[in-house]
């Protein structure tokens, strides 16, 4: 399965470098890490702007794994959510 991981920029206080860092290493690690990036602020088009993703979503992460748990274990060392954040796990459609 392939799941999707959304960054919410909502932190109670500010990610470190060492955080990341171990983060990022434990990630490698699991097997189950894929990819992701930061997000900076976007374009919209259309009729409701008021809100946009990138005002609420910081980035995204990438995994892939036959066992969610695994993905979980790993998301108690993320830094947004060690620092009273949120991160929003969704599951990709099948391609």
């Amino acid at each position: 399965m392939q799941y999707i991981l959304f960054v919410h920029n909502n932190n109670k206080s500010p990610t470190s470098a060492d955080q990341w860092s171990e983060f990022f290493t434990a990630a490698q690690k699991s097997g189950v890490f894929t990819g992701g990036s930061a997000i900076n602020a976007g374009i919209a088009w259309g009729a409701d702007l008021e809100q946009m993703a990138s005002d609420v979503i910081a980035g995204y992460m990438l995994f892939e794994t036959d066992d969610i748990t695994k993905i979980h274990r790993l998301l108690k060392l993320h830094p947004v959510v060690i620092q009273g954040g949120t991160v929003e796990l969704c599951e990709a459609p099948r391609t």
